[in-house]
């Protein structure tokens, strides 16, 4: 067996599917195939579903300080074994091992320790008399089991931004990873498993058909995904059938308005990495640049000379400032919105897959295109960014909400009134000032409209994973 083909972890112990069925992974920085996870069917799924309901009583009963210690304890296990879980992390998405390590590991340790701290930290309404003679208590409470699917584009790091709030507050998990990257999920959860009791953390991996299934389970509680507007719709459908919670974070299509006053030499730093950065594979990436009319043409010809320069690279290429997407469907996927651009719009520098192995794309910046057009109102999910022109900051405003989606927005001035106007009347989740795509384990990670409802990280997200119940004496 090859240090890639991975294995379903159910009440504490590593797992084949029963059936046999094994999926294939492919390395996306060569096409190849370099291991196998299960396909795991509904016996699985109920198998892993019974393991967490039988975990529930137990574990619901720690107190916050004993859950706090477990956490603890797989944060510093994630660090010590930091090499292996690169290489899970990197050989499933092609990503830079350099920028995993730097950037993504540390954080991911972060959201760990701070839930572990959080759990000891709910907030709680004072008792209080509110009718004579009889006294009310709120009680924050675990909902139950909790269904976690994650998707591929930061594996370990969406897995653990679910798990750790959801064990925080004394539930248990079965967790379905993305179908080509379940490798960084299958070792956390056997690192998981020298700190937790059997059944707490439970990762089955399959494909939609699992997840399907983990959803309609009836032991589910609340199912909490990351992932596309067309997952979100169908698993609130089935989740309606049994009135399950929801958790839902749907992607995102972020607008960055850039007004006349703005540093634009700080502006085209910063946002050259970051509407590229992990190929543009983020939901909070800048992808649609709104600039003022009178800095516009500056602007573009500054930012597409720098996307110009960046390069894109296998996980140990020396120089490579992201890498492939993440499967052969998400490369067919932004080649096709651009073979659709609309002959108005330009393509200023890139808009071609690298010739070489792998599903490699060129940074690509876009002008010309249209508050309409497709590639405006989809969320591309890759190396892409259009850059619009925008008269006035009440026109930046309606091209910025005009889209469906609300995840997140950033605003480039120097005008603090200006910049507070658009605070209120930007319709998303976060708004960045002067500043984009930076997240803090302290503050909440959620959207709006069909970017979807519930919270990730922070405190708010800590409290999605709970429930209140009144107690009057």
């Amino acid at each position: 067996m090859a240090d890639t083909d991975r294995l379903n972890h159910v009440g504490g112990k590593d797992v084949p599917a029963a059936s046999g069925a094994a999926l294939r992974l492919v390395d996306p920085a060569t096409g190849l195939p370099h291991g196998t996870a299960p396909l795991s069917g509904p016996e699985d799924v109920d198998a892993a579903c019974r393991a967490a309901r039988d975990a529930l009583p137990g574990w619901s009963a720690t107190t916050p300080g004993q859950r706090q210690t477990a956490l603890l304890r797989i944060a510093d296990a994630l660090e010590r074994h930091a090499d292996v879980v690169a290489h899970a992390e990197v050989t499933d998405t092609g990503k830079p091992r350099a920028l995993f390590l730097a950037d993504e590991l540390p954080a991911i340790v972060d959201v760990l320790r701070y839930f572990a701290g959080a759990a000891r930290n709910l907030p709680g309404a004072a008792a209080a008399e509110y009718t004579p003679g009889r006294t009310s208590v709120l009680r924050r409470e675990p909902i139950g089991v909790c269904a976690q699917i994650t998707p591929w584009n930061y594996p370990l790091m969406m897995a653990v931004w679910k798990i750790a709030p959801a064990l925080a507050a004394g539930n248990t998990v079965v967790l379905k990873p993305s179908d080509t990257t379940p490798s960084s999920a299958t070792l956390l959860a056997g690192l998981a498993a020298e700190h937790l009791p059997p059944g707490v953390l439970n990762v089955v991996c399959g494909d939609r058909d699992t997840g399907r299934a983990l959803v309609a389970h009836p032991q589910v509680r609340l199912v909490a995904v990351t992932g596309s507007v067309r997952a979100g719709r169908e698993i609130a459908a089935a989740a309606a059938a049994d009135l399950k919670r929801l958790h839902l974070e749907l992607g995102g299509n972020a607008p960055v308005l850039i007004h006349e006053d703005a540093d634009l030499g700080d502006a085209v730093e910063q946002l050259s990495s970051l509407s590229f950065y992990n190929a543009g594979q983020d939901c909070t990436a800048a992808t649609r640049i709104l600039v003022h009319r009178g800095v516009h043409d500056a602007f573009l010809e500054a930012f597409a000379a720098r996307a110009a320069r960046l390069r894109p690279g296998t996980p140990d290429e020396d120089g490579a400032d992201f890498g492939p997407l993440a499967n052969a469907a998400q490369l067919a996927s932004v080649q096709g919105l651009l073979a659709r651009l609309s002959d108005h719009a330009e393509i200023v520098t890139g808009g071609a897959a690298v010739d070489r192995s792998g599903y490699f794309h060129q940074a690509t910046v876009i002008a010309g295109a249209r508050q309409r057009d497709e590639i405006v109102q989809s969320e591309v999910f890759g190396p892409v960014a259009t850059v619009q022109p925008f008269a006035d900051e009440a026109e930046a405003l309606r091209m910025a909400n005009d889209v469906p989606q609300g995840l997140a927005a950033s605003v480039w001035t120097r005008d603090h009134d200006r910049a507070m106007r658009a605070s209120r009347a930007l319709h998303t989740g976060i708004v960045w000032v002067n500043t984009h795509g930076t997240t803090v384990s302290e503050m909440p990670h959620g959207g709006v409209r069909h970017s979807g409802h519930g919270s990730d990280l922070s405190l708010t997200g800590l409290l999605d994973y709970t429930q209140v119940k009144h107690v009057m004496l």
